[in-house]
């Protein structure tokens, strides 16, 4: 099975996780959006708890098509994915499958979970502003909607509109303030850019770092990864930069989700919801959450040392599902706005 596994991830043999599947009952299929190497160890304490075997398909790119596909036929019985706009994806596409359980609803917070319950939050990121130390102080800082500001004009840097990051940020601005003024927001961005839209999060704070820009937005995971890398580009521009947290006297800095659901076609549903429930546990959001330098979604769960390093904060409260609600007409606002 471990042979198998491994040969698994590299081939996504579809025939091969069938056979597989009919031989052994105890078992859960999960395609996974993050590499199985990350999450390997925690799901082998999975293994060690429940006697369920846990095969791995990593399946970063083309899983809702594959999905789509399949059908029923699909070997899959749950899904890990990153973003509430992909998850939103899957629902509406309906190859997702609603569950309850007690335990999922205990340890994951209404709004990091969908209220019919066919997708769960697992850990929580925040996109949040990067700052060069050496030209802006944080009291020049305050708010999202500040960014748009003429006194912002070319110091700006972020990636594309058409990642899903930056569209899950502008939903969440048209939920809270109505799409006319999270319209304005977004052609205010556009003309305070310092650089076309370009590169990663870390691309980002790298610009910012070496004075391409003054402001950079990204995800709070990227500046832990770059604040640990053995890369010491990434480690050096992370010092020249400091994480500032928007809107702390109102709503709080937007943040967005990795999650898991389970299939239409699952063919193991109980050991699914099984595999759900110890994810949400203690022991597993801790890891979980620390392997990417993220926030677990269950409250008193340790952080990792570098994300409890960021300070406190206040985050967004508002469910996630209705963000996702507003995501089509976020990208409408972009292409409307010509933030590419």
């Amino acid at each position: 099975m471990r042979i198998f596994a491994t040969v698994l991830a590299a081939s996504a043999a579809l025939t091969g996780l069938t056979a597989v599947t009919s031989a052994f009952a105890k078992e859960v299929n999960l395609y996974s959006y993050r590499q199985e190497k990350l999450i390997r160890p925690i799901l082998d304490e999975f293994e060690t708890d429940t006697g369920i075997k846990v095969n791995v398909v990593f399946a970063k790119k083309g899983m809702l098509q594959r999905l789509k596909s399949e059908g029923m036929n699909s070997p899959a019985d749950a899904i890990l994915t990153v973003d509430i706009s992909r998850l939103m994806s899957h629902k509406q596409a309906g190859v997702l499958q609603a569950i309850t359980s007690a335990k999922i609803s205990d340890n994951i917070p209404t709004q990091y979970r969908d209220p019919a319950g066919f997708w769960f939050g697992l850990t929580v990121r925040s996109r949040v502003v990067f700052y060069a130390k050496d030209r802006v102080k944080a009291s020049d800082l305050s708010s999202y909607e500040d960014l748009a500001d003429p006194k912002w004009k070319g110091r700006i840097c972020v990636r594309s509109s058409t990642n899903a990051y930056n569209q899950s940020m502008l939903a969440a601005m048209v939920a809270h303030l109505g799409s006319p003024a999270a319209e304005e927001w977004a052609a205010g961005i556009k003309e305070n850019l310092a650089r076309k839209p370009q590169g990663g999060d870390r691309d980002q704070i790298k610009a910012a770092a070496a004075g391409e820009c003054d402001i950079a937005i990204g995800n709070t995971y990227y500046y832990g990864k770059m604040q640990n890398s053995k890369d010491t580009s990434q480690t050096n521009a992370a010092k020249k930069v400091a994480m500032f947290w928007p809107n702390q006297s109102d709503r709080g800095a937007h943040v967005n989700i990795s999650g898991v659901a389970v299939t239409k076609a699952s063919k193991n549903k109980e050991n699914a919801i099984k595999l759900i429930e110890f994810l949400s546990s203690d022991k597993a959001q801790k890891f979980y959450a620390s392997s990417n330098y993220e926030y677990p979604v269950k409250a008193g769960v340790e952080l990792d040392g570098t994300v409890a390093s960021w300070g406190e904060h206040k985050f967004d409260t508002i469910g996630l599902d209705k963000v996702a609600e507003q995501q089509v007409e976020a990208v409408k606002i972009f292409d409307r706005v010509g933030w590419r």
